[in-house]
């Protein structure tokens, strides 16, 4: 039994959402998502609702059932509030600034990284003094919100023994014990 495939989606007001040929399109005051369905997936929308079901319980039916319908309820929750991640540069001399749709970061390579970031996503970076660089990203899209700010933490991933790197707002980064001097 599928526990998140049979909740219903609710519509919040101010989203309209289409199916048509096995896409569903989700149209919000923050943009414009689509995604294709498997056809053995069956939607529903009705009074404010989409109900997803599926034909029988076998193994890629099931998975399919509770995949679309978490994809389809991102998809509302981004058009309607949005999604935000933030990113914080943790290092000496380690620096962010957004120009535009180009973030060029510093985080001690010989050169800046100039990373040109998707025209879905808006990002900002602000440096506070005495605290690390923050570089902030919002979107509509999370599974494009996600890669993006992936793709910007491995230039300089976390690493265990100082924790300098680029690591998301709140992750916890497991620290380990340095040599000791021989005695």
């Amino acid at each position: 039994m599928s526990r998140i495939g049979n909740n219903p989606i609710s519509i919040p007001e101010g989203v309209s959402v289409n199916f048509n040929n096995n896409v569903i399109n989700v149209k919000g005051k923050l943009g414009e998502l689509s995604q294709e369905i498997n056809s053995n997936i069956s939607v529903n929308i009705s009074d404010n609702e989409i109900i997803f079901s599926r034909p029988n319980d076998q193994k890629e039916n099931r998975s399919l059932h509770g995949l679309y319908r978490a994809l389809v309820s991102n998809m509302i929750i981004g058009v309607s509030d949005g999604y935000t991640k933030k990113l914080e540069l943790i290092g000496v001399g380690y620096r962010a600034t957004a120009s535009g749709q180009k973030l060029d970061f510093s985080v001690g390579f010989s050169h800046n990284i100039v990373f040109e970031i998707p025209a879905e996503v808006k990002v900002t970076a602000e440096t506070e003094k005495g605290k690390a660089p923050v570089i902030t990203l919002t979107s509509h899209d999370k599974q494009l919100l996600g890669a993006v700010a992936s793709k910007i933490r491995s230039y300089r991933k976390p690493e265990p023994y100082k924790g300098k790197g680029i690591r998301y707002m709140g992750e916890y980064v497991r620290r380990k014990a340095g040599k000791t001097a021989a005695s």
